[in-house]
């Protein structure tokens, strides 16, 4: 629980006369690391804690022996369950039968394509006889159907 404290002070490793409250340190690193490039190149940063600056030399050893290696493999172990468990949970899923048929509902529509505001009158429903069509217009006495879209498109200049 001592570790956690974020009153409790922290030495800085770029400036041994730093002690930095735990909850500052993190951003007292990146500031320091700035200030101090000299230091900065001898020094390694921890891959599973970015608040452990080491001398290049010790981070071998460092991550073989870092508190915060455990917690993290612990992380992958659980993360790593808790996927096969959602992974067997959803094998057992089954498609629901479906009774929709795309190819006939395509042949029984009609071949016109919708155009807004207007109606198209056919003789016949099949596709074969569309030659003969008659436009529409749904719309009050003084109304038009829109020649362009609301909007202008930036790359097309008009």
């Amino acid at each position: 629980a001592d570790s956690l404290d974020p009153e409790k002070l922290l030495q800085c490793p770029y400036d041994k006369n730093h002690q930095i409250r735990a909850c500052r340190f993190p951003y007292h690193l990146i500031k320091c690391r700035k200030n101090h490039p000299d230091v900065a190149s001898k020094l390694a940063t921890c891959p599973f804690n970015a608040r452990h600056q080491v001398p290049r030399a010790e981070i071998s050893h460092h991550i073989s022996s870092c508190d915060d290696r455990s917690c993290i493999e612990q992380d992958v172990v659980n993360q790593t369950r808790s996927l096969r468990q959602e992974t067997l949970a959803e094998s057992t899923w089954q498609c629901p039968p479906c009774d929709e048929d795309w190819d006939k509902d395509l042949w029984e529509q009609t071949s016109t394509p919708f155009v807004w505001g207007t109606t198209h009158y056919s003789d016949n429903n099949s596709p074969a006889s569309n030659i003969v069509t008659e436009h529409k217009n749904n719309l009050a006495s003084g109304m038009r159907v829109p020649k362009s879209l609301p909007y202008v498109l930036p790359w097309k200049n008009s």
